[in-house]
Order: C-alpha cells, then sequence, then structure tokens
C-alpha cells in the first residue's frame, strides 16, 4: 500500500502541543513501513524540544505490485492512528500510554500483589535478561494490557475454547501467565487486576462493570488450570536450557513435547526462552510435528476413517427424514473397501452407498446418525453409520445381513426404512437437550453457552461454558425447569427461514457453526429456540421426564451434563431403585432408613479404626524396644536396622521407621512387612547423613535385588511388589550399600 501522510495544524494541551505543516497535506508520498518521522512533522513537542507522536493520518491511495508499479486503489481510504490511549496520554499529560488512568490503575494493583515497583521512566528496549527492573516493567504492562482485553471479550461474550475467537481469548490470557514469574506476584493475578478494573464505569463497554463477577470467575478458572500446565512445563523448559550454549538451539523436540504433552504453543515456548537467550530449533519442531500428523492419518486409516470419506458422484441426497421413516429411492454410487474384486458381496462384506433420497438422518450438530435396514433384491443391507459427506451427500455404510449383491450397485433400487423405536429414543433426547441448555441458562446465567454435544437413543451430553460445579440445589431446579416444560406439553414448533430473519427471532445460534442462506429454528416453549437440523419430538410431553445423572468437568470453563429421558429415564430409575432395595437388604433396614443406617455403620467403624490404631501403636512401640537391640554398626559408627517384621500397614511401617529413627543416633532403619502375598518396604535415614547417602537410591537397589520397584528422596524411601522368598537379599543388600 501507498499512501501520503496529514497532519492537523496545531492543538495545544498544557505543556504538549500537536503542530503539524502550514499546508493541508505534505506534498510528497511515502511507504507505509517507512521511519514515521519521514511521514511528518505532527507530534507532540516537548519542553525539552523532544517529540512524541500521537496521530497518523494515512490517505491509501495506490496498490504497488512486486515490479514497483502503482496502481489506483477502488476505494481509497484514511487510516487514523489516533487511538484511545494516545490521546488520554496527552490529557493526562503523560508520555506514555501505560502512565494514563486508563491502564496505571491496574499497574497498582500489580505493585501491591508483587511488593515490586514500576519504574516506567523509559521506553526504551533493553535486555530483559540483564535489566530486571525494566523485565518488571515489561510484564506489569502485558498484565495491564491483557487484563483489560480479556475483560472486554468476555464482557461481549466470548469464553476461553480450542477454536475460533475463544481460542484467541485463551491465547491472550495465557501469554500473560509467564509474567507472573517476572513480577514475582502469586494466584490469580489477571483476575485480581481485573477486579480493579471493573471498577471504572467504561461507557464504551458497560457489561464489564455488569459482568464482574463472571468475568472474575471465567478468568480466575482459565488462569490457574494454565498457571498448573505452566508449573509443570517450565522446569522442563528451564532445565533443558542449561544443556545449550547462548549460540546454539533449544532443542525442537522438547519444543514439540512441551506442545504436545503440556498444550504449550511454539511461540510460548519461544517467549520462555528469551530470558536465556535461547531460539527454539523450529526445523526440528515442524519435522516432529510433521511426523506426528503422519501417525494420526495412519491412525485414522487403521480405524477405517478413510473409507467413510469417500466422495459420490452424480446427485446430492435429498433428506425426507423430517417426516418419513422409510421411502423407495434410487442408488447413485456404492464403494468397498476393495473394488478391484469381481466377486459379490455376501454376508458379513461391508460396503458404503449413497441414494437420491433417504430417511436416515446423518450424525450432525451433536446428534448420532440413524440405524436401521436397506432391501434391495431381495438382499438385506444392515445401515450402521451415515455421514454427510461435502455436506450434501449422505453416505450410508452397511454391511450385508443377508442375501448376495454385485459390487457396483449403482442404478439399482432399493428400499430404506430407519430403526423407527431407536429414532423415537434419539428425538426425545434430542429435545430434551434444547429444554436442559434453556434451563441451566435460567438457572445460571446468560453466560452459558454450548460448548459441544452429544445424543443418542440412550442418553445425552451436553458441554456448556461455566467456571464452577452445580450444587445439588441447582441440580435439582435444572430438573425441575425441565420437567415443567415437559408438563406443560409445549408443542414443538419447526421453521425453515432465511438467517437473517432466523436471528430477529432471537434463536440461539452455535458460534462457529456455519450456517447456509436459510436455517431451521425449533421453539419448544416460549424459552427455548435455537437454530437445529436435528429431529424432534411433536410435543414437550412426549419426553416423558429427565434425570440428571451425572455433572463433571472437562476442561478449564466447560462442564457437561449428562441425563436422560423417556424410557432411559424409567430404566435409570428402576435400577436406582434396585440399587436402594439391595443396599437396604444388606444393611438389614428399610429404604426409607438407609442413610441412618450407614451413618450409625461408620460410626461404629470410626471406633473400631481408633481401637486399632492405639493397639498398632502399642504393637509398633513394642516391636521398636526389640528392634533397637538388633542394630549393628558399620565400620564408620553407623548404625544399621534392617529387618522384616510381623505383618503391618504402610502407615504403621511409616511411624516405626520415623520412631527408631530418632531413637538410634545416627543410620538407617530400614523395615519391610508382608501382606497379602506381597511385601512392602520402609526405608529412613538419620539428617546427619544426607550429604554421604541417598536412601532412595539404596531403597531402589535392594528392591530390585527382590523384584520390586521403589525410591523417594535422600532421606526417606519406600519400595512395593517385593518377593517375600527374596526378603533376606534385599536387606542384605542394604546393608552391604550402608558399608
Amino acid at each position: 500500500m501507498i499512501g501520503c501522510c496529514a497532519a492537523v495544524r496545531r492543538i495545544t494541551f498544557g505543556p504538549w502541543e500537536i503542530r503539524g505543516p502550514a499546508g493541508h497535506a505534505p506534498s510528497f508520498t511515502c511507504d507505509l513501513g517507512s521511519d514515521l518521522k519521514a511521514q511528518s512533522e505532527a507530534g507532540f513537542r516537548k519542553e525539552d524540544g523532544s517529540y512524541l507522536e500521537i496521530w497518523n493520518l494515512v490517505f491509501m491511495q495506490y496498490d504497488r505490485n512486486s515490479k514497483g508499479e502503482l496502481t489506483p486503489l477502488p476505494k481509497p481510504c484514511v487510516d487514523t492512528g489516533a487511538g484511545l490511549e494516545r490521546v488520554v496520554s496527552v490529557v493526562n499529560g503523560f508520555p506514555g500510554n501505560y502512565d494514563t488512568d486508563s491502564l496505571r490503575p491496574i499497574i497498582s494493583r500489580c505493585e501491591s500483589l508483587s511488593g515490586c515497583s514500576y519504574d516506567g521512566r523509559s521506553y526504551a528496549v533493553r535486555d530483559l535478561r540483564s535489566d530486571v527492573p525494566y523485565a518488571r516493567d515489561v510484564a506489569m504492562r502485558v498484565i495491564a494490557d491483557h487484563s483489560r482485553a480479556i475483560a472486554f471479550l468476555i464482557a461481549d461474550g466470548v469464553h476461553p475454547s480450542s477454536d475460533g475467537r475463544g481460542y484467541v481469548l485463551r491465547r491472550v490470557l495465557r501469554r500473560a501467565v509467564p509474567s507472573w514469574s517476572r513480577v514475582g506476584a502469586a494466584g490469580a493475578v489477571l483476575a485480581a487486576c481485573h477486579r480493579r478494573r471493573c471498577r471504572y464505569p467504561w461507557r464504551c463497554l458497560p457489561g464489564a462493570s455488569r459482568e464482574r463477577e463472571h468475568i472474575s470467575r471465567v478468568v480466575t478458572a482459565e488462569e490457574e488450570k494454565f498457571s498448573e500446565t505452566w508449573n509443570k512445563a517450565s522446569p522442563c523448559c528451564s532445565g533443558k536450557q542449561n544443556e545449550f550454549r547462548p549460540e546454539e538451539k533449544f532443542s525442537g523436540e522438547v519444543a514439540f513435547l512441551l506442545h504436545d504433552t503440556y498444550g504449550f504453543p511454539l511461540d510460548l515456548t519461544e517467549d520462555a526462552l528469551k530470558q536465556f537467550g535461547l531460539v527454539v530449533d523450529t526445523a526440528a519442531f515442524e519435522k516432529a510435528m510433521s511426523a506426528q500428523r503422519l501417525r494420526s492419518r495412519e491412525d485414522r486409516a487403521a480405524r477405517g476413517i478413510s473409507f467413510t470419506t469417500q466422495r459420490a458422484g452424480g446427485k446430492t441426497t435429498e433428506f425426507i427424514g423430517y417426516s418419513e421413516l422409510e421411502c423407495d429411492s434410487t442408488i447413485t454410487a456404492s464403494f468397498t473397501e476393495d473394488d478391484s474384486l469381481s466377486s459379490p458381496l455376501k454376508e458379513g462384506d461391508h460396503l458404503a452407498l449413497f441414494t437420491e433420497r433417504t430417511p436416515f438422518y446423518a450424525e450432525s450438530g451433536g446428534q448420532v446418525s440413524d440405524s436401521g435396514e436397506i432391501h434391495i433384491n431381495g438382499a438385506t443391507l444392515r445401515v450402521i453409520d451415515v455421514q454427510k459427506v461435502q455436506s450434501d451427500y449422505f453416505q450410508h455404510s452397511c454391511v450385508v445381513a443377508q442375501g448376495q449383491l454385485p459390487r457396483t450397485l449403482a442404478g439399482m433400487s432399493a428400499h430404506l426404512a430407519v430403526d423407527a423405536a431407536r429414532r423415537a429414543s434419539i428425538r426425545s433426547n434430542h429435545s430434551a437437550t434444547h429444554l436442559v441448555h434453556m434451563a441451566l441458562r435460567s438457572v445460571l446465567g446468560s453466560h452459558v453457552h454450548q460448548a459441544g454435544s452429544r445424543v443418542d437413543d440412550s442418553m445425552l451430553r451436553f458441554d456448556f461454558t461455566h467456571f464452577e460445579p452445580l450444587s445439588p440445589a441447582q441440580k435439582d431446579e435444572i430438573e425441575e425447569r425441565v420437567n415443567q416444560a415437559i408438563r406443560d406439553n409445549f408443542e414443538v414448533l419447526t421453521q425453515v427461514l432465511p438467517i437473517e430473519e432466523a436471528r430477529k427471532t432471537g434463536a440461539i445460534a452455535l458460534f462457529g457453526e456455519k450456517y447456509g442462506e436459510r436455517v431451521r429454528v425449533v421453539q419448544i416453549g416460549p424459552q427455548s429456540v435455537e437454530f437445529c437440523g436435528g429431529t424432534h419430538v411433536q410435543r414437550a410431553g412426549d419426553i416423558g421426564f429427565v434425570l440428571i445423572s451425572e455433572e463433571s468437568g472437562i476442561s478449564a470453563g466447560v462442564r457437561r451434563i449428562e441425563c436422560v429421558s423417556a424410557k432411559g429415564a424409567l430404566l435409570a430409575t428402576r435400577t436406582l431403585r434396585s440399587e436402594l432395595y439391595a443396599a437396604a437388604s444388606r444393611l438389614k433396614s428399610s429404604p426409607h432408613t438407609v442413610v441412618d443406617r450407614i451413618e450409625k455403620l461408620q460410626a461404629s467403624i470410626g471406633d473400631l479404626q481408633r481401637e486399632l490404631d492405639s493397639a498398632r501403636a502399642k504393637v509398633a512401640s513394642s516391636a521398636a524396644n526389640e528392634l533397637l537391640t538388633q542394630a549393628s554398626t558399620t565400620a564408620k559408627g553407623r548404625k544399621v536396622i534392617a529387618a522384616q517384621v510381623e505383618r503391618m500397614g504402610v502407615d504403621t511401617l511409616r511411624t516405626l521407621v520415623d520412631n527408631l529413627r530418632t531413637r538410634i543416633g545416627s543410620g538407617i532403619v530400614a523395615l519391610v512387612s508382608v501382606d497379602d502375598g506381597s511385601a512392602t518396604l520402609v526405608a529412613g535415614a538419620t539428617s546427619d547423613l544426607n550429604k554421604q547417602l541417598h536412601v532412595g537410591n539404596i531403597v531402589k537397589e535392594a528392591a530390585a535385588v527382590s523384584g520390586g520397584k521403589g525410591g523417594g528422596r535422600p532421606d526417606f524411601a519406600q519400595a512395593g511388589g517385593l518377593d517375600p522368598s527374596r526378603i533376606p537379599a534385599a536387606l542384605s543388600k542394604i546393608r552391604e550399600l550402608v558399608e
């Protein structure tokens, strides 16, 4: 792009002056990438004569090709760099954006959280590795800028996710996390800074103030989740950096490990390595990434995924399954796993076929595909899966259930029949999903959005954006709202509308989902209106009733709720009742008194456990006195107790080792106990020997002698899986190693 630069004539703010040339525009053109001083004299002139440019108007006029030829743009435009903070810096009388009252309060919050002071006197680029105060300044600026961007994104309805704008939000947040190490603050720093920011009633985005608590919860959940990943991955990164000289590159294989195992994008690893003066070997990283892609393709091929993506020629498929469950149609194309064969298809053979019309629903929108049968010339195919290929072709994956067929079926007539009972269960669960979504938004808030779903004939699974587990009361209320809508028996209304008209109905659309010019809108009652192409019941009452079976977290900021409806809910209720009656029978109580009976048994178990612990303590004390008499002394004056004791639990064994360590003065204690055919070894050394021997290494070698595994700290270790018949060899090895 080529443009020319113009500036305002003169504006004065206190000690600052914005000045420009006498004419309305300079008489020269310039490249946008050239030095700003060469473009214009516009800028702030301070009392010392220096300038700080805050506004630069560039008139986009030409397109320059690779040969340097200029072509006028079809729509010339003006680009202006007068950002909000630049103007605020003039009003506040500060030389930089981060000193203004739009960002400085967040930096002040960073100072109070970290105990470090913000200098901010220089914006010049310096060495982050050697200039610690400057590094802290940069970190605080990153936190201030990112916390504001994060707050505005969430207030605008964006939530952290693995794709789309949600992924952008997640990356912005994760790029700020490494700044903590330079600031020295702990905990959810961005969330704390956001709470500070929300005290300011920003008119440009009032949602940031209205949803302050929600935004804080979102940020805290995502921040804490990633901080765990950062803490796990950072030692791997910092530990490996010492293996390289500054002129060398950081291992691309290790960078790939951080990406593949810990979810660290390459750019985050590169940022983390800057403080060590290292760069990543990107060629090796890309090689490892390519190898993973190849493994993934091979895995998909091994599972037959490549077979299900065959392309069909001819006509597209007309779906009539909303109103019909059976139809006659013509086969347009068919494929087998090996089309080079000439033998006919027989029972058990697999194939895929495409038809002009079909009542079979193809898996999409979280709803699984239909199953059923296709009849061709007296032969029967069992339909096990239906997928959309290039959106408009329905591929029916089948297995020959009865009879024989030629390998090429194109042009033949077929009768397609959907499994009606299974379809009914799927419809029930899908309609129930809409009501669950409605209830979640009503109970938890409008921030709830669908983050994935799966609907089949046995249950429904719904993923949604939320940042804390549901309480029992919330689950009860969600169930009640769903079942009240079912009892109200709302009619399920469907309309196919132009997408803009559909949006005006208030229907909920999935962000990132691709919609055509016309969309299907499904409404169940006054509160549930969504874009949806799935199959549904005719009235809400057809669902029967809904039970929540499970609720859990699946990732930072995303929860999962699983439910059953209709026949599935009835079966779940019967199962729970059967289990309750079985529990009551074993507890010798009635179903109504099971809880009281369990509480009494728990109290009794607690009393017995305390008595057992007391008895074990007495046994351990008695054993300690006897074991002290068995202590031997090495040539260096170290005492060694290595013995097998009577059957003891691990906790008792550890307590006994600790007891003996405090009583032998200087030495090591190693005890083995056999329980249920397997032996456990616990060993500990006195603190004065920490620099002379490593108990973890001793236990590891001794355990290996007897077929076990173990290890631990320099002063305390444990091993398990020892062969009881080889315990003497393990104890002898310990004595040998201590000597």
